[in-house]
């Protein structure tokens, strides 16, 4: 079965980072473009970051621009989400998939369904 496990989450205060990691169980993510998104209490999930299988471009939502960084780690067949000056609104369960096609993902759209089912997510808490 092909899955993808998110990991990396936890409380953080304002300003600090945390790193978030992508992994996949069935399949290899170097071939595959990637997505993170966030869901808060009460909203509907976002798109965050992608990065794509071609050409590796990347995208980011204006509220993470300049703060959060997507990239690949082909030896260890991870992708991460470098998060940096986190603010309280950041606070979220943050997913990851993945998907052959880099334009069904990139950019991350909100009604995105993944193969399969979303992951379990990772819990990202900003407060102090």
């Amino acid at each position: 079965q092909l899955q993808v496990v998110e990991s990396g989450g936890g409380l953080v205060q304002p300003g600090g980072s945390l790193r978030l990691s992508c992994a996949a169980s069935g399949f290899t993510l170097d071939y595959y473009a990637v997505g993170w998104f966030r869901q808060a209490p009460g909203k509907e999930r976002e798109g965050v970051s992608c990065i794509s299988n071609s050409d590796e471009s990347t995208y980011y939502a204006d509220s993470v621009k300049g703060r959060f960084t997507i990239s690949r780690d082909s030896a260890k067949h991870l992708v991460y989400l470098q998060m940096n000056s986190l603010k309280p609104e950041d606070t979220a369960v943050y997913y990851c998939a993945a998907n052959m096609y880099a334009d069904r993902l990139c950019p991350p759209r909100s009604d995105y369904v993944p193969f399969g089912s979303w992951g379990q997510g990772t819990q990202v808490t900003v407060s102090s």
